[in-house]
């Protein structure tokens, strides 16, 4: 059997929590599996919602880690990745947020690659979008790619429907910090995540891409299916530039600019890859003007 650690890092958000321990409880700790040993590891990054004593009530399974509020995803990663490392002598790692759920059969699923699998290869899922109807039942993400060159990054087969070409295997250059299996192996070649440069977004990114530099294969497989609220995180502009400058300064933004040019830094090979750089802010600032000129509106 392999042991994996589920690794969930979180700060308040109770309600997101219950929702996910208790579909991890009814697919992971009351079920069986062929391959896999899987313990769910819950990284409290100082909650002041009572997030660790509710699950000591009502999910004692849980293995609850204390951080100190100053974690961020990446540190909260980091500190139950070293835990399964040295504690739980753990197989693997799982990376999970409290607002995703997952298919009913995606950890039959999982243990049924894991029992399949010859060699450290990270394993991706495919996750739809979830809590937008407009976008139900659409891909979020099949992993991503990233060229150094010129630049160009996003997620294969973002909005699109799910097709049979999202049934098959497909090897990719990054993937995002949810539905992600590291093998042990993995974390002592390449190291931790880096929580100092990368401690909330491209932190998955620049992990994996490390990862893949280093010769690891990432492989997105169809059919580990799990669903992301894409609406509980991270900032927007919101259609102001008040808002885009706070969303282009903010730790808590995708859009900060200081993180994004130290991405490219680290793994752009061609001073044309700023250019791809500059095109996505000048986009994003198209964006508000039409919002201020009435030809785009706000999305509730």
């Amino acid at each position: 059997m392999k042991k994996i650690a589920i690794l969930i890092p979180v700060f308040n958000r109770l309600e997101n929590t219950k929702q996910c321990i208790a579909q991890l409880h009814k697919l992971v700790s009351l079920a069986s599996f062929r391959y896999s040993d899987f313990t769910i590891v819950l990284i409290d990054d100082g909650s002041s919602d009572g997030t660790s004593d509710w699950l000591a009530e009502h999910h004692p399974e849980v293995l609850v880690l204390q951080g100190d509020g100053n974690l961020w995803w990446s540190g909260g990663i980091n500190m139950g990745a070293r835990y399964a490392l040295d504690e739980m002598k753990a197989d693997y790692v799982l990376l999970w947020n409290n607002d995703i759920l997952a298919a009913d059969d995606y950890f039959q699923e999982l243990d049924a690659l894991v029992g399949q699998m010859d060699g450290p290869v990270i394993l991706g899922s495919k996750i739809y979008f979830f809590g937008d109807p407009k976008r139900e039942n659409l891909i979020w993400s099949y992993g991503g790619y990233f060229n150094p060159r010129n630049g160009k990054r996003g997620m294969y087969g973002y909005e699109a429907a799910d097709t049979e070409e999202y049934l098959k295997p497909k090897n990719v250059d990054w993937l995002p910090g949810m539905g992600t299996l590291v093998p042990i192996e993995v974390l002592r070649t390449v190291g931790l995540w880096d929580a100092k440069v990368f401690p909330q977004y491209h932190g998955d990114s620049d992990y994996t891409l490390r990862a893949k530099k280093a010769g690891y294969t990432q492989t997105v497989y169809g059919q580990l299916r799990i669903f992301n609220d894409s609406n509980t995180t991270g900032l927007d502009h919101g259609g102001s530039f008040k808002g885009l400058w706070k969303a282009c300064t903010d730790i808590r933004s995708n859009l900060n600019i200081r993180k994004a040019c130290k991405f490219y830094r680290r793994h752009a090979r061609s001073p044309l890859a700023y250019q791809a750089l500059l095109v996505s802010y000048a986009m994003e600032t198209g964006s508000v003007i039409k919002y201020k000129l009435g030809l785009k509106k706000k999305e509730i």
